[in-house]
Parts: structure tokens; C-alpha cells; sequence
């Protein structure tokens, strides 16, 4: 018998891998069923950077490159942060890795040490705690609540900061809330910060472009730049152009950093695949028009999803202020008993009898930290998006 590490021992598997994998296997057992577990874009690549990705192949782009990503495509992510974010950084201070959750792992090897503590507000998404105890730390759980937006407050950093603290992740706008950081909230926990030169700050900036009401997008160097070099900013281009398979994710932060960070890219994937690198070069340089029109679709079907939801007695969602997730409270439906007599205990066996009673395939919120939760995606067509409440509704009006 082969025995296994203590570190993978320690490592869940994805729940949203779990119920995408059980919802294609009632697929194919021929069952009708909608998922709305994926958190990946229904649009296409913009047509600049598959351009460019098929530029890349016809001329014979399919070497290795520099372990950290070509200057090119550096210096344009150096143009995006100062564009964007009113961040400079050198290229030297940019690294380019396989996705956003690549960045983050190279990020926790190079900086962890064994029993250092990383804060983790939740609900937060699934990968984080588990890549925290990859690299020998240990995560430090902090709540949040729907009053509180859902977001972490300073007295709740300054409560939770130890000797042991190493590094703090903020997601903007989350997954899986969709609930985004605002100026004054970063400034707060900023004034916290401040106070511990030896903690870093993680922001995951995955959804940044998808913003909803007006809102304008901020991140926590560019709030406390007395602090950007103790922050380390995360981006890709995954979400915002519709690349999930592409696997380009990127950040900047303190060279020192940066360069061990590279250091252990080099020795796990060395560089990013050259041709994603020249696509994500087009996505960035390229127009912009595909990116607004589908932020105002997700913006319309945000707004008619948490109107559906909440029309669902024992269901209800704040607002989002972004990405494509809702995030409600199905706290109603438990100890309800299902026409079969199961009583749903918590929100797993929610997810798991609206699969098999309605077809429709949700994420428990225990999955983010978060019990008595589930996530929606509404990265689906309206039609879609329409029969999966329909028949949710349907099914919760069975509740005894």
C-alpha cells in the first residue's frame, strides 16, 4: 500500500470539481440538468487575442520562454496595472504563471514557512485554505456576514492578527459573493496594516472588470501605496476576456518577491505556454467592446437572478456588486423535509437533492467557508438561467 503524504492528506478535493463531475455523470445517465457550478465565461476568446494565438502557431512561436513570460507581454501587464490601477511597476517586478491559482501557489511557496498563519476572510474561495496547507501554513478562518457585505472589517483583521502572521488574501470582487472592496475599505485595513511591516497582502483581482452599478474598481496598493511593498496584486485573464483554458494568470509586487517567486515557477512549470502568452498579449492590446457588453449582461442578469431568488420563499440573496456569482442564504430550507422524507440538515444535501430532484447543480457554500449558503453562477444564457430557477422553485415549493 502506498503511503501518502500528511501534506495531500490534508488537501479536499474541489467541491465544485465534485459537483460538476456528479452532474455530468447524471448527463450521461441521460438526465436533463443545468449547471450553474462553473464559474467560467459563456462568451468567446475576443477575436484579438485568438488572433494572435493562431499568429503565434503559424509562425512557429512554440519554443520555451523566459521562466517569468515574455518582456512583451510583461510590459503590457506593467501598462495594464499603471493604466488600470495607478500601479508602476518595472517588468522585473511582473511575473506571468500557468492561471491565477499558479501565481498564488508560487506566492505561498516562496514566502511560507511551517506553522505561518495566513488570513483568510470567508466565505472565500475554495482553493485558498487548501494551497495554504500545500505550503506548510496554516489558514486563519475569519467570518464575515451578509450585513457586513459579506467583507472583512478592520477590527476583524487587527482581532485576527497573531506573531505568526505572514500574509492576508483579499478577493475583489469574490468569489463567491460577487461583493467588491470599496476606497474606504481598503484605507481601513490599510490604517491595520500599517501597523505589521512583516504581513503581505494577497489581492485577487480576477473579476475587476466585472463591475456593476457605476462602481469603479480599486485594489489595495493603489488605496495604501505606502504599502504596495507589502502587497502583492493578482490579475489574469481569465474572467474579464474569457480565457479559462488559456491558463494565463499574472502579478506584481516586491521584486525580491517576484524573483523567488519565479524561482519556484522555474523549478514546477517553468514558463507559461509561449503561444497563451502571445493571445493574452492580444486580449490586453486589443479593443475593448466585447469586454463592456458582456459586463452589461451580467450586470442584467445579475439583477433578475437576485430578483428570482429572493421570490423564493426561504431563499434570499444580497446584490452583488460584481463578478457572475450570487451567493444566498437557503438557512429556510433547513431541517426541511423533502416529499421522500429526507430532512436537508445543511446546505450539501440542499445542493444534492436540487440535482437529483430538479436537475439543477449548485455549490454548497461549506465549500467557501460559508454553511447555509449555496452559489449560483450566472454565467449562462437567460433562458438557462430562467428554467434552473423555475425548477428550483418548483421543487422548493415541495418543502414541508
Amino acid at each position: 500500500m502506498i503511503k501518502l503524504s500528511n501534506r495531500v492528506q490534508q488537501v479536499k478535493t474541489s467541491a465544485t470539481l465534485a459537483i460538476t463531475a456528479k452532474a455530468a455523470e447524471l448527463r450521461a445517465a441521460g438526465k436533463n440538468i443545468i449547471s450553474l457550478s462553473v464559474g467560467e465565461p459563456d462568451f468567446e476568446t475576443p477575436q484579438a487575442a485568438r488572433e494572435a494565438g493562431i499568429e503565434a502557431i503559424t509562425t512557429g512561436f512554440t519554443r520555451y520562454t523566459a521562466v517569468p513570460g515574455i518582456p512583451e507581454l510583461r510590459e503590457a501587464i506593467a501598462e495594464k496595472f499603471h493604466r488600470d490601477n495607478d500601479l508602476d511597476y518595472a517588468i522585473e517586478d511582473i511575473l506571468v504563471s500557468t492561471g491565477g491559482k499558479q501565481c498564488i501557489f508560487n506566492l505561498l511557496l516562496a514566502l511560507m514557512n511551517n506553522g505561518d498563519e495566513a488570513i483568510i476572510p470567508a466565505p472565500y474561495w475554495v482553493s485558498y485554505p487548501d494551497m495554504v496547507l500545500l505550503a506548510d501554513g496554516k489558514p486563519v478562518i475569519v467570518d464575515t456576514t451578509a450585513d457586513a457585505d459579506f467583507k472583512l472589517t478592520a477590527a476583524q483583521l487587527e482581532t485576527a492578527i497573531t506573531p505568526k502572521t505572514r500574509l492576508l488574501f483579499l478577493n475583489s470582487p469574490s468569489n463567491p459573493t460577487g461583493m467588491a472592496y470599496s476606497h474606504d475599505d481598503l484605507a481601513a485595513l490599510g490604517t491595520v496594516i500599517r501597523k505589521h511591516p512583516n504581513i503581505i497582502v494577497a489581492t485577487d483581482d480576477m473579476y475587476e472588470k466585472i463591475l456593476f452599478d457605476g462602481k469603479k474598481f480599486a485594489t489595495f496598493a493603489q488605496v495604501n501605496p505606502d504599502l504596495k511593498a507589502q502587497t502583492v496584486t493578482l490579475s489574469g485573464v481569465s474572467k474579464a476576456y474569457c480565457m479559462t483554458g488559456w491558463r494565463i494568470g499574472f502579478c506584481a509586487g516586491p521584486r525580491e518577491l517576484i524573483k523567488a517567486m519565479s524561482k519556484i515557477q522555474g523549478q514546477s512549470t517553468s514558463n507559461p505556454s509561449s503561444i497563451s502568452q502571445k493571445a493574452a498579449l492580444g486580449a490586453l492590446l486589443g479593443p475593448t467592446d466585447a469586454l463592456e457588453e458582456m459586463v452589461r449582461v451580467y450586470e442584467t442578469r445579475r439583477t433578475w437572478l437576485v430578483n428570482a431568488i429572493n421570490a423564493i420563499p426561504g431563499m434570499h440573496s444580497i446584490v452583488p456588486d460584481g463578478a457572475f456569482y450570487v451567493f444566498p442564504s437557503v438557512i429556510g430550507w433547513l431541517d426541511k423535509k423533502t416529499p421522500d422524507g429526507t430532512i436537508l440538515n445543511d446546505d450539501v444535501a440542499v445542493c444534492e437533492w436540487l440535482l437529483e430532484e430538479a436537475g439543477v447543480a449548485l455549490v454548497p457554500g461549506t465549500a467557501f467557508g460559508s454553511p447555509g449558503h449555496v452559489r449560483f453562477s450566472y454565467a449562462v444564457s437567460q433562458d438557462t438561467l430562467e428554467d434552473a430557477v423555475n425548477r428550483i422553485a418548483k421543487a422548493a415549493a415541495q418543502l414541508q
